[in-house]
This record gives structure tokens, C-alpha cells and sequence, in this order.
């Protein structure tokens, strides 16, 4: 069970616990923050420790999970010393009930506050200047504690205080156990044996002890041949107190645990600092010193002295290091290391690991302090196990040079490019033998070599590369760092390719190939299309040397439909563009559309180029009695409607038909390839020439508007067109019946009764359609002209689309006839523009020049 599980049914029992508490205390366990541990009373401590011990935590785990919980410092000291005093109460006494807890650690918390704890944001020091080893103690993320195990089986060597839990195991003819804590006055007392001294022996000899006491009552112990048996095993470890002296980042008296090596020690105290040694570390006990540590025989070699167990009192002192080197360049660790009087440079070496792949091995420069300054030093490779160090040396190591010593390269049309070793007697036709050759594309008639001087300079040699390898001409030796280029025969020409355009699948370039015919392209770019004229196809030819004007040479052709093999079929020539036409009694559907009041509404296709208004009423069966023909509307679609061309339309139709396909999971054999032919086969991009009419004259239209101040262009897609279905109907092919076009729609409407009143009047609403009535009429039913309306300029909307405006003779206005479906429409007269004094001035000037030349001539 994991630590944070355990922690979880803490909380769970907790909350039960605090249902059979008083209230007071309940709130404060279950916030223990605020718990206040002087106010419980020893059954509620045992309670929650019992409960604690339940659900399988620890004591100090028990007290970890306090601190979670919120519970301060002080607080957490208290619970721990009633935790201490309450375990102390059933263990010191009661022998005969045996829980075997798990190994734990006394004065856990005064052990881990003693501790030096590592700043939260240590300064980053560079690898250059790192000492070596000092992050084995101090770092700021402190993964490395050197804590000892509890769970390590109990140490013969071990020596016994005051403090420490041991269980003695009784077994065989006789079966017994024991556990007891040593006492301050170092006994552990036995139910019914008394009181034994074992404080200051080592479990081994504790073991003795106990046995020959212990013999009395199991005379089974002892003898010859026992059939009774004894164990001392350590349960609960107490603490010991160490003096950590000389260079230490913390230095003085710390509560470690019993277990604890010489290197827990040293974590505790945050190591050796800047000045101290790693090398000469002093364990001094009874005023004698029993062992010298080497932090890097653990660093180096993994060999530490951690089987060497503090006692009570031991001093470790750290003195101030030997002397120190720095080692900066290619070596693994380019740090700063301690060294001893002894150490030579290949200890050294052995110490920053090594050199790096690309380290200069055969000389080493060092910088030694030699009187009043520094002398540099080379250091051979056969000198390493000879040179010693001294304090304040700084070593370098060099990387290898960047250069090649035997090296040339081959670039260009061979069949394996790149760098080969240059050997003795290596010419240019070796080396294009050892490249495998030449490509069938090299361009043979020369070669070059880049050739590189003494000083660094380069020179261009230009060889006959077919010469040498027909061995007319002499080879040539190579030389370090020369470098040959091959060129392809398609490096020094253009590249060659054909076009193709107009109908077929995937119009585009297309490479050339010798002898290519007109059928071959067509084959390559997927076939015809179905409007394709396989009699009108033109090649249009570059010329190199032709008369000024002419252009190409157009060369008309053929070819038969199915692309059969024709001998006498042109062949292609580079660059050539073939161009497929369509044909011209090709055309596809076209749609037209009527609505409203028909027999049959709906979507019809264009039967033939002369087909009119009247034949679409006539096969949608006419109109029915609630049609209202005036107002029928005929909305076709102006150039710049997003037509689908026939080549997208067509793409359209294809993936349709693919998506079609792919749903069908039981598709036969034939549908299985048609899918595949489609998925491969899809349409190109359209002809960029699409729709260029329109494009230009929107462009026109925006020029003009841009040009014309206040003039701006409303560019639709579609527009109503004023028919008179009446008319058309009376007279099929009359001038009113207008030839459809693709997309038209003819909406007959049912007869409209209303009359809607728009613009400048007092209440613009809509009117019931009054046979006979005029205008007027109904101008004055919305209230009559508003103060601004320009009555002039009214005009009416009919139902079909038409517009008649009001006209005027002499002051008399004939307002246009109100039909049902009718919308009414009076503008706003523009905003008055009141005359600037300059104005007046001009008029006036005007009038009198005009006055004084009617006096004149009437004068005459």
C-alpha cells in the first residue's frame, strides 16, 4: 500500500473518529490546523493512534499526514511527543501482546529540522568552475539523501542505547516473546525474567547476554544439544547525536538516525563548502581516528566506505582541501577536481572521464603558477603516468584539427557520389571506378577538378573526361581535398517536356520522349473528354530561326477516336503544345425552372435552341385558374453568376458517381475498378479562361465607380425580367415570348389583392387593390406626400417586374395605373443647399448684365 493511499483511509477514519468525539474536538481533527493537542486527553490519543495503526500507517506516517492536513510546527512536536510517550506506555510494559510494527525511525522530526536545507533558487555556476563532487550534498532538488533503510535486516555490529526497541523470539521446544525498550539507564526489563543490562553491546552481544539469562527459565537454551532457540531482532531505531566540524556549509551537532554512515552525516550538513577537502574526511571517535573518506572512491569507483556505521558522539571534521586543478576542453567532466600529493596526470584524466571523441590525445598544454607567475607546460601522451599535479594547475585539451588528411570527392552523374580516402597512386579514372562508374547522362566531354593550394587558394582544372577513360589521353593523379564534378548531359540542355490543352482529362506538361506521338500525349493525359474533336486537334510548334511576325508553325492533325496506332500520325518535337477542341454540336443538359400557379411546376430541361416561354408553359401544363399572369416574373441569371462550367459540372457528376460507389460495400468486379479509375482519374483544375468576360467587365464597372463620385455599381447575380405572360400566351413567338436560357425561372404568382405604399408618404403600409381607383387614391389612403416627397419623380413596381414612373406636361402630372401585386414608390427630394454669398453675387451680377442687354437691344 502506497503512501498516499494510506494517507486517504487516514481521512476516512478520521472523519469516522470525529463522530464519536465530543463536537469541539471533531471540527478541529477535521481541520488540523486548528487542533490543539494539549486539549486532548490520552484515550483520544490512543484512539487515534489505535485507529491510525489500523489502517495500516505508521507513527510517522501518522504524523505525516497530520502535516498534510494542516497542522502546525509546534503542534506536530506536541502529537509526536504524546505519540512517543503513548507507544513508550504499551510497549515498555505489555510484553505479551506482539504487533510487530514495521521498522521506524524515533526523533524523525528532530532528525530531518536539523538538516541543511538547500536554497530555493541555488546560482547557477558554470561546468567550467563547478567543483567536482560538491553536488553530491548540496542541489537545490536534494534527490540524493544517503537515508538509510529501515528494512535492512539488524546489524550484528550494532550497539544498543537508550531509546532502542529489540523483540526477542522464543522458538522450538519452547515458544516465548519479547519486546522491550532500553531505558535511559540502559536496561530492557522482561516479564517474569527482570531487568538485563544490554546498553552499549552490540546485538550479537546482547544476544549472548539475553541467552544465558534467559537459559535460567528455558533450560532448553543451553547445553550441547539446545531444543530451544533464541533471536534478537531491532525494531523501533533511535537516534544518535554526531559533531560535524571544519568546512561545512552547516557545521555543528546533529540527531541522526542510529543507522546512519559517515555520508548521511554529511547530507545533513550540506556537505564540504567552497574550501573544504573530499578527499581527507576525518571520522574521529573516543578522541582517535578510525577511518579517512574519500568521496571519490564513491564518485570514481563506487567504494565507499557506507558499511561504516556512526556511534553516539562521533566527530567528523572536515579539513580544507589539499590542492585543486582545473581541467577545461575536451574531457568529459571539465570541471575543477581536488587532487593528492601522488595524483598524476592520468589520475586526473580517470577523474574527468575520460577524453571526449573528438579531444586532442597526443599533447595536453598546462598552465602551472611557477614563482611570481605562470609557465605553460606540453604534456606528452607517454608522459601521462609521470606528470604530477600541483595546486592551481589548469589543463587544456584541444579538439582534433577540422580537416581531412587523405580525402577527395566526386560529384555529379556517377552512380555513388561522395567522399573517398585518397590512396597512393588514386587517379581520376580510379576514382570513377570506385564511384561504380558513370550514368548513362554524363556529359563525357570534359570534367573538372577543384583543386586546393598550399595557401588555401583553389584552382579549376578542366580535363577530357572521355580522353582519359579511352586512354587517349594521360589520367590524372588527385591530390588531397580535390574535388570532381561530373556534369549531366541535362545540366548544360534545357529540360524537354510537351503541352497539352483543351479536352482531355489532365491537360498539363508532360515529359518528352524521342519519337512521341500526338496519341501518346492523349494517353498520358488520361484520354479525350467526351466533347473532345478528335478531327480538330492543332500542333502549335516553336520556331528557332523564323521571319520577324511569325510566331509558331500551327500543324492541324487528327487522330481516330479510339487513339489507335496511326503510322502516319506527326511525331512531337520538345515543346510542342497540342490543343484538343471541342466539339461544336456539343452541349450539355441545360436547366430551366417553373413555379407558382402552374398544372406541373418544377425542373425542366431545354429542349432545343429555339424553345420559348410559352413551349415551357406548355409542358408544365399551362396555367390553372388562380394564376395571375401579369404579374409572372421570368428571373434569369446575369454574366456574372457563378455558372459551373461544363468541365465542373462534369467533375461534379464523377464524384458524385464515386461517392455513390464507395457506400456500397457489395460492388461487383467492374464497379471495383471504376471506383479505382476515379479515385486516380479525377478532372484537373479548370481552364483559367473561364467566365474572363465577366471578370473584365466588373472590373470595367469598378473603374467607372471609382472614377465617378457617388456612383456605385450593385453587381447581382440574378435579376427579375418584366414579362407579359398575358401577351405571350396569345401570341406564342411574338416578339414578348423570349428564348430561354439555362437557370431561367418562371414564377407565376396567384392574383395578388394588394397594393403596397413605399417611400416619402405620412403612413407607408399596404392597401386592398381597388378596381379603377387611381394613384392618387391611393397616395391619399396612406396619409398623402410627406413635406420632402418628390411627387414627380413617384413610379410604380409592378408585380412582373415592370416600372412606369409619373410624367409631366405643363404643371399636369399623369400619375401610371396601380395594378393588384403593385408596389408604390415615392422618393425624397435631396437635401437643400442653402446660396453662399458669392453665389448671390454671381446670380445677381448675371441678371443686372442680362437686363442691361434687353434695354440695349429694345433701345435699338
Amino acid at each position: 500500500m502506497n503512501n498516499t493511499n494510506r494517507f486517504w483511509y487516514f481521512f476516512v477514519f478520521v472523519a469516522c473518529f470525529a463522530l464519536s468525539i465530543p463536537q469541539s474536538i471533531a471540527q478541529e481533527i477535521n481541520d488540523a490546523s486548528t487542533i490543539k493537542v494539549d486539549e486532548l486527553s490520552d484515550k483520544e490519543v490512543q484512539d487515534l493512534l489505535e485507529r491510525a495503526y489500523s489502517a495500516g500507517l505508521t507513527k510517522s506516517e501518522f504524523i505525516k499526514a497530520l502535516e498534510v492536513q494542516g497542522m502546525p510546527a509546534e503542534e506536530l512536536a506536541k502529537m509526536r511527543k504524546r505519540v512517543d510517550e503513548e507507544d513508550s506506555s504499551r510497549t515498555g510494559r505489555n510484553t505479551k501482546v506482539s504487533k510487530r510494527d514495521s521498522r521506524e525511525q524515533l526523533d524523525q522530526n528532530e532528525i530531518t529540522s536539523g538538516m541543511y536545507q538547500s536554497p530555493s533558487a541555488t546560482p547557477l555556476v558554470s561546468n567550467e568552475n563547478e567543483i567536482f563532487g560538491s553536488s553530491l550534498f548540496y542541489q537545490a532538488n536534494r534527490r540524493l539523501s544517503f537515508e538509510p533503510s529501515m528494512n535492512q535486516a539488524t546489524p550484528k555490529s550494532y550497539i544498543l542505547g537508550a531509546g532502542d526497541l529489540i523483540y526477542v523470539d522464543i522458538y522450538g521446544q519452547s515458544e516465548q516473546y519479547y519486546e522491550a525498550t532500553v531505558n535511559p539507564d540502559g536496561f530492557v526489563l522482561l516479564d517474569n525474567i527482570g531487568p538485563v543490562n544490554i546498553a552499549g553491546k552490540t546485538i550479537e552481544e546482547a544476544t549472548s547476554i539475553l541467552k544465558n539469562r534467559i537459559g535460567k527459565y528455558y533450560t532448553g537454551l543451553l547445553g550441547s544439544n539446545p531444543n530451544t532457540f533464541l533471536q534478537v531482532t531491532l525494531g523501533n531505531v533511535g537516534s544518535i547525536k554526531v559533531n560535524i566540524l571544519g568546512e561545512v556549509r552547516l557545521p555543528g551537532t546533529f540527531t541522526l538516525s542510529a543507522f546512519s554512515s559517515v555520508f548521511n552525516a554529511l547530507y545533513a550538513a550540506g556537505g564540504p563548502n567552497e574550501n573544504g577537502s573530499m578527499r581527507k574526511i576525518k571520522l574521529v571517535r573516543n578522541n582517535k581516528q578510525v577511518a579517512e573518506i574519500d568521496v571519490y572512491d564513491l564518485l570514481i569507483n563506487g567504494t565507499a566506505q557506507l558499511d561504516l556505521k556512526l556511534q553516539d558522539q562521533d566527530v567528523i571534521l572536515v579539513p580544507p582541501f589539499v590542492s585543486r586543478v582545473k581541467v577545461k576542453g575536451e574531457v568529459k567532466r571539465p570541471m575543477t577536481f581536488e587532487v593528492l600529493e601522488e595524483d598524476n596526470f592520468s589520475d586526473l584524466l580517470g577523474y574527468a572521464g575520460g577524453f571526449t571523441d573528438e579531444a586532442f590525445k597526443d599533447r595536453v598544454a598546462i598552465s602551472r603558477i611557477t614563482g611570481n607567475q605562470r609557465s605553460v607546460s606540453d604534456v606528452y601522451q607517454n608522459q601521462f603516468d609521470m606528470f604530477i599535479l600541483k595546486g592551481g594547475d589548469e589543463i587544456t585539451v584541444q579538439r582534433i584539427l577540422d580537416r581531412y588528411s587523405n580525402r577527395v570527392q566526386i560529384k555529379g552523374a556517377v552512380f555513388r557520389e561522395g567522399v573517398f580516402a585518397l590512396e597512393e597512386g588514386l587517379t581520376l579514372s580510379k576514382l570513377v571506378k570506385n564511384a561504380e562508374g558513370l550514368r548513362g547522362d554524363a556529359y563525357t566531354t570534359q570534367a573538372s577538378i577543384l583543386r586546393t593550394r598550399d595557401d588555401l587558394s583553389t584552382e579549376m582544372i578542366q580535363v577530357n573526361l572521355r580522353g582519359i577513360l579511352d586512354g587517349t589521353v594521360p589520367d590524372i593523379p588527385l591530390q588531397r581535398e580535390d574535388v570532381v564534378r561530373i556534369a549531366s548531359i541535362y545540366d548544360i540542355n534545357n529540360e524537354q517536356y510537351v503541352q497539352i490543352l483543351g479536352e482531355v482529362k489532365r491537360p498539363g506538361v508532360y515529359p518528352y520522349s524521342k519519337e512521341m506521338k500526338v496519341e501518346d500525349l492523349i494517353v498520358m493525359a488520361g484520354g479525350f473528354q467526351e466533347s473532345a474533336n478528335s478531327q480538330d486537334i492543332e500542333i502549335a510548334r516553336r520556331l528557332e530561326d523564323t521571319d520577324l511576325g511569325t510566331l509558331a508553325d500551327i500543324i492541324p492533325t487528327q487522330v481516330d477516336p479510339d487513339l489507335g496506332y496511326n503510322p502516319s500520325s506527326p511525331s512531337l518535337v520538345p515543346f510542342d503544345q497540342v490543343i484538343v477542341r471541342k466539339r461544336a454540336s456539343f452541349t450539355m443538359q441545360r436547366l430551366t425552372a417553373v413555379e407558382g400557379q402552374v398544372n406541373s411546376p418544377g425542373i425542366f430541361a431545354i429542349r432545343s435552341s429555339g424553345e420559348r416561354i410559352s413551349d415551357l408553359i406548355s409542358r408544365a401544363g399551362g396555367i390553372n385558374q388562380f394564376a395571375y399572369a401579369k404579374g409572372a416574373t421570368l428571373i434569369r441569371r446575369t454574366e456574372f453568376f457563378n455558372t459551373e462550367s461544363e468541365q465542373l459540372r462534369r467533375q461534379r457528376n464523377l464524384e458524385g458517381l464515386q461517392m455513390k460507389l464507395a457506400e456500397d460495400p457489395s460492388n461487383s468486379e467492374a464497379q471495383a475498378e471504376l471506383l479505382r479509375r476515379l479515385l486516380t482519374d479525377s478532372p484537373s483544375a479548370l481552364s483559367p479562361v473561364d467566365n474572363q468576360l465577366a471578370q473584365n467587365k466588373k472590373e470595367s464597372l469598378d473603374q467607372i465607380a471609382s472614377e465617378t463620385p457617388g456612383f456605385a455599381v450593385k453587381l447581382k447575380e440574378t435579376e427579375a425580367v418584366a414579362i407579359n405572360l398575358e401577351e405571350i400566351l396569345k401570341n406564342p413567338g411574338s416578339e414578348n415570348d423570349l428564348l430561354l436560357e439555362e437557370g431561367d425561372i418562371i414564377s407565376v404568382p396567384k392574383l395578388l389583392q394588394t397594393v403596397r405604399m413605399r417611400g416619402d408618404v405620412v403612413y407607408p403600409t399596404t392597401l386592398r387593390h381597388e378596381s379603377g381607383r387611381s394613384l392618387k387614391h391611393y397616395i391619399n389612403a396612406s396619409g398623402g406626400f410627406q413635406r420632402r416627397a418628390n411627387r414627380k419623380q413617384t413610379y410604380v413596381v409592378y408585380a412582373n417586374g415592370a416600372v412606369k414612373r409619373t410624367k409631366g406636361f405643363l404643371g399636369i402630372k399623369n400619375y401610371p395605373p396601380v395594378e393588384p401585386g403593385a408596389e408604390v414608390i415615392v422618393p425624397t427630394k435631396g437635401p437643400k443647399v442653402p446660396l453662399r454669398l458669392g453665389e448671390i453675387v454671381g446670380i445677381t451680377t448675371g441678371l443686372a448684365t442680362l437686363g442691361l442687354v434687353i434695354s440695349q437691344i429694345n433701345w435699338q
